[in-house]
């Protein structure tokens, strides 16, 4: 494979607010053959016992968030974290680094494969963790905050720690403003396939704008 095209896949972001819309689009451009990586998933991975966060999220918040066979509460820590900005901070101080480790690996294996014109990676927080700015370019999913507080009321969120969740986030205006591409999800799914659709057609031509 010749290096010019080895090197032609597009590494993109896939970004928005908490209930904002992004794993339903994360989904249809896998269902459309692009790969995403979800980064959640990976911080998920990383918590496991055995695993290079384990031990040291316990050692920051405290052994009693392990249930008996090791596995972290992530429903606690959630709690504590989302309830002070200092301890999110070092919970991603914790895992970023090891999930952009990760991620960056995988990028790169897929970009030598040469088998994809493009790959992305799904996280609300790539443009507060600074790995938007190591991609080619970055598609944000948004909605209204008002679509944002009843999804996450759907979910069995108390309104009180929905509003926490969302204001912990970049608010969605400035998201947009690092926006390659942004992808309205406050209509139909059909609605936001139309969209989704837009943009791999785009990124076939090799385009994104």
């Amino acid at each position: 494979m010749p290096k010019e095209l080895r090197d032609s896949m597009l590494k993109l972001g896939l970004t928005g607010g908490i209930a904002s819309g992004k794993s339903v689009v994360a989904a249809m451009l896998r269902d459309l053959g692009f790969p995403v990586l979800d980064a959640d998933s990976i911080s998920h991975k990383l918590m496991e016992p055995g695993q290079t966060a384990h031990d040291e999220i316990l050692q920051a918040f405290g052994a009693d968030l392990a249930d008996s066979s090791g596995r972290i509460d992530r429903h606690k820590l959630g709690a504590i974290v989302f309830a002070d900005p200092a301890k999110l901070a070092q919970l991603n101080s914790i895992l970023h680094p090891r999930v952009d480790q990760i991620i960056f690996r995988q990028l790169e294996d897929w970009q030598k494969s040469g088998v994809y014109s493009a790959a992305f990676v799904e996280a609300a927080l790539l443009i507060e963790a600074s790995m938007a700015a190591r991609l080619d370019g970055l598609v944000v999913a948004w909605c209204t905050q008002k679509q944002q507080l009843e999804r996450l009321r759907a979910r069995g969120m108390s309104e009180t720690e929905a509003r926490r969740r969302i204001a912990v986030q970049l608010p969605i205006e400035e998201k947009l403003k690092h926006a390659t591409y942004a992808i309205n999800c406050s209509g139909t799914l059909d609605e936001t396939r139309v969209q989704v659709q837009a943009l791999a057609a785009n990124l076939h031509k090799r385009k994104i704008t």
